[in-house]
């Protein structure tokens, strides 16, 4: 028996130096070279896309591309600067991060002009002029006016604005409940339905919501100001030096009153913001402040470009929604392999190791499985981007194939554990080494207990890889939100990826309920 103990530490420190080779060479892969962020001549800027009309959505026409006010402010940049617009999807509460962390150079999307933005990146001069308005239904516009009138009720808005940010004041002043969403569709569809009282917003996204909504008010009434500008890294301050001279220029030769104008934005708050603006530069050339606070009239009528919401959106959304499910099968696929392999490794150390290797991984297994996985992809792709800046896909990758190991490991600990001991003891007295036991006699009935949970894991995990669309990865849910944001439904959009999740998912299933049984068969 101390060969047969000594045999098993000598296995399991082999097994924890395996596991420790395997993630040294996880960390230097990740550690290796980054390409640079864009080919020279272009410039690289982010959006989201999902903000839809007239921020950046894609092109009704030809999905493939881009279009909207913040799309020709990017090309009018890019332009004065000599260079080649490249568009670069991410989520809009991650562009201030993706910026840090390089993916591009600046970020468009009808970001608003904070102090929070001021502190931490190199800000542009504000290019257009918004107002902070309240939409009501139109049954309760006689009794809910201002913020006051609103007291002990709930209203939308977008998280990480400074409507947002109204509203936590708010809470305190007058007991309003601030309801965060992350895009500006479901606010003010909630509030036609009566989730939410009230939605406090921009007057751009409140004059969309007017055109697409029924039975809603915006009020007249400013409730703030504030202002779109373009974001990019401190260590940039230069090059945002140079996007401001371009910005100001446009400002004075009437280019970007021809943006505005072609969206149908343009109003009368937008001149006497360049004019202060101008004002600025000329009194300190170089400077990017705030211009302060004014309140201007109402945007023009001018209506958006129909939207086809038919069929030809259909089929001309099908090839961008093939091509998301297929980066949702190769991550998934890639994912669940790295989970096998770290899960078995893991499962082994814990079976066989000494007690410092299995307080280790129990404490891998705990944390893992007791943080949210959109937590843990958050910390690999921005957390340790100061000291790793692992690439959108690998920190995907890493971050749904680690946490689905612990998961995995468990199932196997508890496969390999089911194993009757008289039959691994009768294996050892007829002579066979551990690993013998283990290959021919525990593995093998392991397996075909682990078979049907490893299954159901997969179909679990390829839903789950919705979330990385948090780290610009553009896979099959992030491509339907993208979609249904255009034609300004979720039905049809939601109905096709559903067919292509179950496409997926149905004959997977089918697969390991066969494998399951022709593995019953031959062991029984």
């Amino acid at each position: 028996m101390l060969t047969i103990g000594t045999a098993r530490t000598r296995r399991a420190r082999i097994g924890v130096v395996v596991l420790a080779s395997c993630l040294a060479a996880t960390i230097a892969v990740a550690q290796a070279p980054r390409p640079s962020p864009a080919p020279s001549g272009d410039m690289r800027w982010g959006g989201d896309p999902e903000g839809g009309y007239p921020y950046v959505e894609a092109d009704p026409a030809d999905p493939t591309k881009v279009v909207g006010f913040d799309v020709d402010v990017a090309t009018l940049i890019a332009t004065g600067l000599g260079l080649r617009p490249q568009f670069v999807s991410v989520q809009f509460t991650s562009i201030d991060a993706s910026v840090k962390r390089g993916d591009f150079v600046i970020g468009l999307s009808g970001l608003e002009d904070t102090p929070a933005r001021r502190a931490t990146l190199a800000v542009t001069v504000p290019y257009y002029e918004f107002r902070e308005v309240l939409t009501v239904r139109e049954a309760d516009r006689a009794r809910l006016r201002t913020l006051a009138d609103l007291r002990g009720r709930r209203v939308a808005t977008l998280g990480g604005t400074i409507a947002y940010e109204i509203l936590l004041k708010a809470e305190s002043e007058f007991g309003i409940v601030a309801v965060s969403y992350d895009d500006d569709v479901h606010p003010y569809s909630d509030l036609v339905i009566g989730r939410v009282d009230a939605v406090l917003l921009d007057h751009v996204l409140a004059d969309k919501a007017m055109r697409r909504e029924h039975g809603l008010v915006t009020e007249p009434d400013t409730v703030a100001v504030g202002y779109y500008v373009g974001v990019l890294d401190r260590g940039n301050a230069p090059l945002r030096d140079r996007i401001d001279t371009i910005l100001v220029g446009a400002m004075r030769d009437g280019r970007l009153e021809a943006v505005f104008r072609k969206w149908g934005i343009w109003n009368a708050d937008q001149p006497a913001l360049y004019a202060r603006i101008i004002r600025e530069v000329e009194a300190a050339p170089g400077a990017s402040g705030t211009p302060a606070a004014a309140t201007g009239a109402a945007p023009d009528g001018a209506q958006p470009p129909a939207l086809d919401d038919g069929m030809g959106a259909v089929i001309r959304y099908l090839p961008a929604l093939f091509r998301a499910a297929l980066i949702t099968i190769v991550l998934s696929c890639l994912a669940m392999a790295l989970a096998v392999g770290v899960g078995v490794l893991v499962a082994s150390g814990r079976v066989y190791g000494g007690r410092v290797t299995r307080g280790l991984l129990t404490a891998y297994v705990e944390l893992t499985r007791g943080t949210p996985v959109l937590l843990q992809l958050y910390v690999l792709y921005y957390g340790l981007a100061e000291v790793v800046r692992l690439p959108a896909f690998l920190a995907a990758l890493l971050g749904l194939g680690l946490n689905y190991a612990a998961y995995e490991s468990e199932i196997y600990r508890s496969a390999l554990e089911a194993v009757p001991k008289g039959q691994l003891e009768a294996a050892r007295v007829l002579g066979l080494t551990e690993r013998q036991v283990f290959v021919l006699v525990r593995g093998p009935q392991a397996l075909r207990l682990a078979l049907a949970p490893m299954t159901n894991d997969f179909v679990a995990l390829l839903k789950d890889s919705s979330l990385v669309s948090v780290l610009t990865v553009v896979e099959l849910t992030k491509q339907t939100s993208i979609f249904a944001a255009n034609i300004g439904s979720w039905v049809v959009p939601g109905a096709l990826c559903a067919v292509l999740y179950l496409a997926m998912s149905l004959p997977l299933s089918k697969v390991a309920r066969r494998m399951e049984q022709k593995w019953k068969a031959a062991t029984s």
